[in-house]
């Protein structure tokens, strides 16, 4: 699909973003071995959270979708069953690394397997301390296919080499059916909604503010789960910036979440100048902070992103560079190699893609450095099959000068299926 994106006279509204699909995938992973009846309501319906729903049927877990809940009938920690085929993970790197430590201390063995872009995707960094939790786990030259056969866990202590949340979920999740305890060190704090699922299902999860982890697994098993999930800040994020950087604009984003290993890209932005209020208002059911945000046309001035801040905006990252087109200064973002092994390469692909339509943006071993402001102009650019990049060449498009034809725009599906309609909602000038 291509789509074609032209700049509006304004940009007005309000709008919920869709439910946050990380919070999706592990309320259906956790809510299929809870004890008992879990209702998810609000749930992100898209390509990687069906892959998830599938996977945990096949697995022998009732799930109902009725109209925006999803109920799900725990089977516990040990009743799961085998699934009798390779289990689908489609395009979702998040589905299939906690899946590897929830399938790991299973009395059967699994096949995951995904598509063509997710079997380009790393595994080791997960397989390998699964193994030292005693896991028999081999992947394919690093990557996916993963071939998991039963096994007897114990407890380990490990120090994360990387930031990764996934890789501390996957050890999590295998902590539930290991002997003793886990105790987890990540370098920088990344999203912890894993941590506080598990501590609203009766999990002992204990985190010091050395960044380290400790849990082990529950002698009652997990509590069943009843949660609203808040609209996901990472989908938001394309509208957040698109607020900034449009001259005529104000915006509202609403019962978003606000978990603070999350909202790096609202750090950043602030302290690029961005006119922002946040209007916090609760913890939901799954312990996650939800509030708005209201953003307006901002002058936002270049500044260095690095060290801890890269982990809590690692997903914002390709929207966060059409903003730096726009800032008065240079930006610089480093110690985001991770952008390398993401659904793309995101660190060339930004570079060349923002480029066509007059950024000057350079990559970096490790990040990319942006002199702005710069007049864009419309272009025909590439989604890449990534769903974020896609997106946020739309809301570059939204500043440039005439039509911006983005190609392959079908992507943004992974995450955000509505995300072109949603923008017309906004501006329908700007979308044909």
């Amino acid at each position: 699909m291509n789509q074609s994106i032209y700049p509006p006279r304004q940009l007005a509204g309000a709008l919920r973003a869709p439910s946050d699909r990380s919070i999706t995938v592990r309320g259906v992973l956790l809510g299929s071995i809870a004890n008992g009846a879990c209702r998810i309501r609000e749930y992100l319906d898209s390509d990687d959270t069906r892959a998830a729903i599938g996977i945990m049927q096949h697995l022998g877990v009732a799930i109902e979708q009725r109209e925006q809940t999803l109920l799900i009938a725990g089977r516990g920690l040990r009743g799961l069953k085998p699934a009798g085929q390779p289990l689908y993970c489609d395009s979702s790197g998040t589905t299939m690394r906690l899946l590897a430590g929830l399938l790991a201390g299973q009395s059967f063995g699994s096949v995951l397997d995904g598509s063509a872009q997710l079997r380009r995707r790393p595994m080791r960094r997960v397989t390998q301390p699964l193994s030292h939790m005693g896991a028999r786990i081999t992947d394919t030259d690093g990557c996916a296919p993963l071939h998991i056969e039963s096994a007897s866990l114990h407890g380990i202590a490990y120090t994360l080499p990387i930031a990764s949340a996934q890789i501390k979920s996957a050890l999590l999740l295998a902590a539930l059916y290991a002997e003793g305890h886990t105790r987890i060190t990540e370098p920088a704090m990344t999203r912890d909604h894993t941590e506080r699922l598990l501590t609203a299902m009766g999990a002992s999860v204990r985190r010091d503010p050395a960044g380290l982890i400790e849990t082990e697994a529950p002698q009652a098993g997990l509590r069943p789960l009843e949660m609203h999930v808040p609209a996901d800040f990472s989908s938001a994020a394309f509208f957040l910036v698109a607020g900034c950087i449009h001259p005529q604009s104000r915006l509202r984003l609403t019962h978003l979440g606000l978990n603070p290993t999350r909202t790096g890209l609202l750090d950043a932005l602030q302290a690029m100048g961005a006119q922002i209020e946040v209007e916090a208002h609760a913890l939901d059911a799954g312990g996650e902070p939800v509030g708005d945000i209201v953003v307006s046309s901002s002058a936002l001035r270049g500044i260095d992103v690095g060290g801890e801040l890269v982990a809590r905006m690692i997903d914002e990252f390709p929207v966060f560079a059409v903003a730096a087109t726009q800032a008065h200064g240079t930006t610089v973002v480093r110690d985001a190699e991770e952008l390398r092994v993401k659904e793309s390469n995101r660190i060339d692909g930004l570079v060349e893609e923002l480029r066509k339509m007059g950024a000057r943006i350079e990559a970096t071993p490790d990040g990319f450095i942006v002199e702005g402001p710069t007049r864009l102009r419309g272009a025909v650019v590439d989604g890449r099959g990534d769903h974020r990049m896609a997106m946020a060449l739309a809301v570059a498009a939204l500043v440039a000068d005439g039509e911006t034809l983005i190609t392959g725009a079908e992507c943004v599906s992974k995450t955000y299926p509505g995300f072109f309609n949603d923008l017309a909602t906004l501006c329908p000038e700007a979308v044909s």
